[in-house]
């Protein structure tokens, strides 16, 4: 008897217990659901996930067509944010502070720009306009062997000395998009040498050892050098080695290179990249190719060199320009030797005959148009004394201005403008070595090599390269829509996860529940450029939402004003 009081007890409570929590959950819920009609079993069966109908997310994408960034087949689904990461993917059926209509559009990963030179526009233009209008949610700089840090003193607009204090200066000025760099070998080599054209001693490679240690702790992804422009170009192979070991010693970090030539001694070059690779230990990304004019037609002895490295245990990778035409200056076509000294002497070696006469007959210019006289093939790029004639190739204002020689006419522009900082543009890759390039394994379509610009303010006063505002949409137009040469997931994974396993950022880059939510939403029909070299800011089309970290930055291809973007560092 006494046991079975004990079990109807027991029995009792369990149902008085369900009976008043039951009751509690019916009073507290809203009165179309208290009804009979909508509180049932099918109801419960349709809506299957409880919690889900409780959780309000931040942002919610639904009906898109997700491309996950790994190469997969796109797959319908919602996608839920909240707290600046995915929630969810799959059927959501709760509310969120903004609800997207995705439908007939694609879902993807942000676009992660690991060749980006907005080393000091970023604190000019916050809002990232030019970058993110195309889906950029991630700014990689320092790339060519140029870094905004370290430097030797501090300036009213350069406020820090250390590559640390730059990204927290960085940090708190707030920004769009997410930022993060490499530190550059010329940057280094300037501030231990200054412009000398020389080799380094044992005492300056210890000081840029020095400096490259230290910014790698304080926050850089690598070292990245410029090996065509001076100071860079002034080192040899084995300080170069030298530095690369201290960036060995920090597991992930790695090496990038604009090599050292990149037309007729390319195969060299990129011999001289592995080399650096294998003997310091570490991995190396070649930025810039195909190769320029003229080595049209050759890629394949590159690509088997990188691939016979990798079978050797060297990590290579690199990435690809999708651009006819190059950005370059002036001041790269001449010897080396010229840039000694600065721009002030520069500017008067270009006034004295004999050197004049030197860099006509100069066999190795970065553009081998000048040497090969093909001025019609080059365009004249941002400049301060002749905005006029941007865009105009260099045949037509020879004419213009009335000179017979084009060199002539070329350096007495560097010295009107006060160096060699006049832009250029040379019509030099081919669609054939592109899509070579873009189709290989190894390749990135991410080596966009732009800068941030704005149709206002003082980045409006420059007539940039037209791939500034339109470098990706470039890309999934001509090359993905209209010739066809990459499915559009696999184009997608060559700009989002393939970058992001480069550098180790392990949490951006993918799709996946628990990412951080950076995300472009585009019309994959109509996605294409509208900057021309005429008129160059001008914002792409097609890129209709992005998020930066689960905030919406663009908002039906809108700019929201919103900056939440975050400083990312290595995890060494």
């Amino acid at each position: 008897m006494k046991e079975k009081k004990r079990m109807d007890r027991r029995n009792f409570l369990k149902k008085s217990t369900a009976g008043v929590v039951g009751a509690g959950l019916f009073i507290n819920q809203p009165s179309w659901l208290r009804s009979n009609k909508n509180n049932n079993s099918e109801f419960l069966k349709d809506n299957e996930n409880w919690d889900q109908r409780h959780t309000k997310f931040d942002v919610i994408i639904k009906n898109g067509r997700v491309i996950d960034g790994c190469g997969n087949p796109w797959f319908q689904a919602d996608m839920a944010i909240k707290n600046g990461r995915i929630s969810k993917i799959g059927k959501v059926i709760t509310a969120a502070q903004k609800v997207i209509d995705a439908k007939g559009l694609i879902v993807a990963p942000g676009i992660i720009d690991l060749h980006n030179h907005s080393d000091t526009e970023i604190f000019i233009n916050q809002k990232a306009e030019s970058a993110v209008r195309q889906g950029v949610t991630t700014m990689i700089v320092g790339n060519c062997g140029g870094s905004a840090a370290p430097r030797k003193e501090r300036t009213k607009d350069r406020d820090w000395l250390t590559y640390k204090d730059y990204l927290s200066k960085l940090e708190n000025h707030c920004t769009a998009v997410n930022f993060g760099g490499f530190v550059g070998h010329g940057r280094v080599r300037r501030i231990v040498m200054g412009m000398d054209a020389r080799l380094s001693t044992a005492e300056e490679l210890e000081k840029m050892k020095r400096l490259v240690k230290e910014s790698l702790e304080g926050g850089a992804f690598g070292l990245s050098t410029g090996l065509e422009y001076a100071p860079g170009a002034n080192a040899n192979t084995e300080e170069l080695i030298e530095l690369a070991k201290v960036v060995a010693e920090y597991p992930g970090a790695i090496y990038v290179t604009h090599m050292r030539q990149r037309d007729e001694k390319a195969v060299e070059a990129v011999q001289e990249g592995i080399e650096i690779g294998e003997k310091a230990g570490l991995p190396v990304h070649f930025s810039h190719h195909p190769m320029r004019y003229p080595f049209h037609g050759r890629m394949h002895e590159l690509l088997v060199l990188k691939e016979e490295a990798r079978v050797r245990g060297v990590d290579v990778t690199f990435d690809t320009m999708i651009l006819n035409y190059n950005m370059s200056s002036m001041g790269a076509l001449l010897p080396h030797w010229m840039h000694e000294g600065g721009a002030k002497k520069l500017v008067e070696r270009l006034k004295i005959p004999e050197i004049r006469r030197q860099v006509k007959g100069y066999k190795n210019p970065q553009q081998k148009h000048f040497r090969d006289g093909l001025w019609d093939k080059v365009l004249l790029g941002n400049n301060k004394k002749n905005k006029e004639l941007i865009g105009k190739n260099l045949a037509e204002i020879a004419k213009i201005k009335g000179y017979k020689d084009p060199w002539e006419m070329a350096m007495d522009m560097m010295i009107e403008e006060g160096g060699g900082s006049v832009g250029i543009y040379c019509d030099t890759f081919t669609d054939e070595d592109i899509i070579t390039c873009l189709q290989h394994p190894l390749s990135m379509a991410v080596g966009s090599d732009i800068t941030v610009y704005a149709p206002y303010g003082p980045l409006s006063q420059k007539r940039p390269h037209p791939a500034n505002y339109g470098f990706y949409p470039k890309f999934f137009r001509k090359f993905v829509r209209e010739m066809k040469s990459l499915r559009l997931e696999e184009a997608t994974r060559k700009v989002s996860s393939f970058p992001a396993q480069r550098i180790g950022l392990w949490d951006r880059g993918i799709l996946r529940e628990g990412m951080h939510g950076d995300i472009m939403v585009f019309d994959a029909g109509t996605i294409r450029e509208r900057s021309t070299f005429k008129e160059p800011h001008q914002y792409p089309e097609g890129v209709e939402y992005v998020l930066v970290n689960g905030q919406i930055v663009i908002d039906r291809g809108k700019h929201t004003g919103s900056l939440p973007g975050a400083v990312l560092r290595p995890r060494y």
